[in-house]
C-alpha cells in the first residue's frame, strides 16, 4: 500500500497517513488483525476473569500505594539484559495474542522495529518495553502488573475493555471519582494523572534518565489504549500529551502486530542487543 507522508514530529521519524495498517499488514504472519486484542470471554475466559479482577482491585489508593513503594527504586541493581531474562518465566494471563516467552515477544517487537530503519533508541525502547513486568517476580498478582491501564480517581470510560467489571470496584462508589475530572484539573496532563498501577508506570521511572521523552511516552502509556486507540480521557490531557501521541501511536503496531510474526533466535539476536544496551545504559541499574 503507499503510505503518504502526513505529519513529521522528528528529523528522524515521520507520522503516515494508515501507519497501522501498514504495520498490520506487514507483520501479522500467521494472524489476521481481527485477531488481535479479541477479549470476548466466551473465547478467551482466562483474559476476562483477568479483567474482573484488575478492574474490581486497581483503586486510587492502591495505585497510590504502589508508587510509592517502587518508585523508591530499592529492589536492587540488574542490567538490562538480566531484567530480560529474569523476566522469561513469566506467562501474561491478560494477553491472548501470544504464548512465546517474555523475551521472545521482546525481540519479535524490536525486530520489527529494527526491520523498517528506526533509531535505535526506538529499536530499544521496543526491546525493553516490557521489562516492568518484573514486577510478577517480585510477588505482585498479574492483575497489578499486566493488562491496560487507565486513570484511577476519576470516571471510568466505557471505552476500557471490560467496563462493566468496573461496578465492584470501591472507587465507583465515590462520587468524586465518578466525575469526568474526578482529582485532576481540566488540561492537567498524564504527569499529574495517576495510572492503573503496572509495569508501564514501572519501566517508565526504572529509565526515566537514561532514554529520550518519546520512548518515555511509549515505555508509559503502551498500554493505556482507552487513549491511543479509542481517543478516550482528551479532557485530560495537556498539550505536551498531544504532541506526544503520535510516538505512542508509532510504537504500538509493532508490540501488538508484531506477536504475529516469525519466533526470534535469541541467541544469535544477543550480541546485537548487549551492544545496543551498552550505548544507552550502565552495565546496573536501580530497579
Amino acid at each position: 500500500m503507499a503510505v503518504t507522508a502526513k505529519e513529521t514530529v522528528s528529523n528522524d521519524l515521520v507520522i503516515e497517513d494508515g501507519w497501522s495498517e501498514f504495520v498490520a499488514g506487514r507483520y501479522r504472519e500467521g494472524k489476521s488483525e481481527a485477531e488481535f486484542r479479541n477479549y470476548d470471554a466466551s473465547v478467551v475466559p482466562t483474559v476476562a476473569d483477568f479483567y474482573k479482577a484488575n478492574h474490581e482491585l486497581q483503586t486510587l489508593e492502591f495505585a497510590l500505594a504502589k508508587e510509592k513503594e517502587y518508585f523508591a527504586l530499592n529492589k536492587g541493581t540488574m542490567s538490562i539484559w538480566q531484567a530480560a531474562e529474569f523476566l522469561n518465566t513469566l506467562v501474561d494471563e491478560s494477553d491472548p495474542d501470544t504464548d512465546l516467552t517474555q523475551i521472545e515477544h521482546l525481540m519479535q517487537t524490536s525486530e520489527a522495529i529494527r526491520k523498517d530503519g528506526h533509531p535505535r533508541w526506538m529499536v530499544l525502547t521496543g526491546f525493553i518495553h516490557d521489562l516492568g513486568k518484573v514486577l510478577c517476580l517480585y510477588g505482585e498478582p498479574q492483575w497489578a502488573v499486566v493488562g491496560d491501564t487507565f486513570p484511577v480517581g476519576c470516571a471510568y470510560s466505557d471505552k476500557i475493555v471490560f467496563p462493566e467489571y468496573f461496578a465492584a470496584n470501591p472507587d465507583s462508589k465515590v462520587p468524586k471519582y465518578q466525575t469526568q475530572y474526578g482529582i485532576y484539573e481540566p488540561h492537567c496532563g498524564l504527569s499529574n494523572v495517576h495510572m492503573s498501577w503496572g509495569h508501564d508506570a514501572y519501566i517508565g521511572h526504572v529509565v526515566r534518565n537514561y532514554m529520550p521523552e518519546e520512548a518515555l511516552y511509549m515505555l508509559r502509556y503502551h498500554s493505556f489504549y482507552a487513549w491511543h486507540q479509542q481517543d478516550a480521557y482528551s479532557h485530560l490531557l495537556s498539550q505536551h500529551d498531544e504532541a506526544m501521541l503520535p510516538w505512542v501511536k508509532k510504537f504500538n503496531p509493532y508490540d501488538l502486530y508484531s506477536k504475529g510474526a516469525a519466533k526470534p533466535n535469541v541467541g544469535n539476536l544477543k550480541p546485537y542487543y548487549e551492544d545496543l544496551i551498552a550505548e544507552f545504559f550502565p552495565d546496573k541499574i536501580a530497579w
